[in-house]
Protein backbone atom coordinates (compact mmCIF):
# COMPACT_ATOMS: atom_id res chain seq x y z
CA UNK A 1 0.00 0.00 0.00
CA UNK A 2 1.41 3.57 -0.94
CA UNK A 3 1.53 6.20 1.59
CA UNK A 4 -1.27 9.08 0.33
CA UNK A 5 -2.99 11.60 2.11
CA UNK A 6 -6.33 10.98 2.42
CA UNK A 7 -8.99 12.94 0.88
CA UNK A 8 -10.95 13.38 3.99
CA UNK A 9 -8.89 16.35 5.35
CA UNK A 10 -10.63 19.00 7.11
CA UNK A 11 -10.56 22.67 5.73
CA UNK A 12 -9.39 23.97 9.38
CA UNK A 13 -7.99 22.55 12.02
CA UNK A 14 -8.73 24.02 15.40
CA UNK A 15 -9.93 27.29 13.46
CA UNK A 16 -6.81 27.30 11.41
CA UNK A 17 -6.61 26.73 7.39
CA UNK A 18 -4.89 24.05 6.09
CA UNK A 19 -3.21 24.75 2.62
CA UNK A 20 -4.76 22.01 -0.33
CA UNK A 21 -1.55 19.59 -0.80
CA UNK A 22 -3.31 18.58 -3.93
CA UNK A 23 -4.52 21.50 -5.61
CA UNK A 24 -1.95 23.32 -4.38
CA UNK A 25 0.86 21.19 -6.21
CA UNK A 26 -0.40 20.92 -9.20
CA UNK A 27 -1.48 24.50 -9.79
CA UNK A 28 1.81 26.23 -9.14
CA UNK A 29 4.77 25.76 -11.46
CA UNK A 30 7.85 27.14 -10.32
CA UNK A 31 8.60 29.29 -7.20
CA UNK A 32 6.75 32.47 -7.60
CA UNK A 33 3.84 30.38 -7.22
CA UNK A 34 4.89 28.60 -3.91
CA UNK A 35 5.72 31.68 -2.53
CA UNK A 36 2.29 33.07 -3.58
CA UNK A 37 0.76 30.23 -1.94
CA UNK A 38 2.48 30.04 1.07
CA UNK A 39 2.07 33.85 1.66
CA UNK A 40 -1.64 33.22 0.99
CA UNK A 41 -1.58 30.71 3.47
CA UNK A 42 0.02 32.96 6.21
CA UNK A 43 -2.04 35.50 5.82
CA UNK A 44 -5.17 33.46 6.18
CA UNK A 45 -3.28 32.21 9.14
CA UNK A 46 -2.65 35.74 10.49
CA UNK A 47 -6.73 37.13 9.51
CA UNK A 48 -8.03 33.97 11.65
CA UNK A 49 -5.95 34.63 14.82
CA UNK A 50 -7.33 38.57 14.61
CA UNK A 51 -10.51 37.26 14.31
CA UNK A 52 -10.62 35.32 17.05
CA UNK A 53 -9.03 38.35 19.08
CA UNK A 54 -12.03 40.45 18.13
CA UNK A 55 -14.74 37.45 19.09
CA UNK A 56 -12.41 37.06 22.43
CA UNK A 57 -12.79 41.04 22.85
CA UNK A 58 -16.25 41.29 22.09
CA UNK A 59 -17.44 38.16 24.45
CA UNK A 60 -15.58 39.82 26.87
CA UNK A 61 -17.24 43.42 26.89
CA UNK A 62 -20.63 41.92 26.27
CA UNK A 63 -20.04 39.83 29.60
CA UNK A 64 -19.03 43.37 31.28
CA UNK A 65 -21.73 45.15 30.08
CA UNK A 66 -24.42 42.42 30.59
CA UNK A 67 -25.89 42.46 27.60
CA UNK A 68 -23.58 38.91 26.44
CA UNK A 69 -22.78 35.29 27.23
CA UNK A 70 -21.82 33.47 30.34
CA UNK A 71 -18.31 33.95 31.95
CA UNK A 72 -17.40 30.35 30.47
CA UNK A 73 -17.41 31.34 26.67
CA UNK A 74 -16.11 34.28 27.58
CA UNK A 75 -13.02 32.44 28.61
CA UNK A 76 -13.27 29.79 26.11
CA UNK A 77 -12.62 32.81 23.40
CA UNK A 78 -10.21 34.33 25.52
CA UNK A 79 -8.62 31.20 25.66
CA UNK A 80 -8.89 30.22 21.93
CA UNK A 81 -7.43 33.67 21.03
CA UNK A 82 -4.39 33.15 23.35
CA UNK A 83 -3.80 29.70 22.30
CA UNK A 84 -4.14 31.09 18.32
CA UNK A 85 -1.34 33.64 18.98
CA UNK A 86 0.86 31.66 21.01
CA UNK A 87 1.13 29.25 17.92
CA UNK A 88 1.58 32.16 15.48
CA UNK A 89 4.32 33.13 17.44
CA UNK A 90 6.15 29.61 17.20
CA UNK A 91 5.27 29.75 13.49
CA UNK A 92 6.92 32.87 13.27
CA UNK A 93 9.91 32.01 15.23
CA UNK A 94 10.60 28.84 13.15
CA UNK A 95 10.11 31.26 10.24
CA UNK A 96 12.74 33.33 11.47
CA UNK A 97 15.03 30.53 12.42
CA UNK A 98 14.79 29.31 9.01
CA UNK A 99 15.67 32.45 7.32
CA UNK A 100 18.59 32.67 9.71
CA UNK A 101 20.09 28.99 8.55
CA UNK A 102 19.64 29.36 5.06
CA UNK A 103 21.24 32.81 5.33
CA UNK A 104 24.28 31.23 7.42
CA UNK A 105 25.02 28.79 4.50
CA UNK A 106 27.81 29.39 2.75
CA UNK A 107 28.01 28.86 -1.12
Amino acid sequence: MANTIPNTIPSTIKGLPVPDLGAGASKSSGSAGAQSDFFDALQGAMNQVEQLHTDAQSKVAGMLDGSGDDVHSAMIAVEKAGLAFEMMVQVRNKIVQAYQTVSNMQF
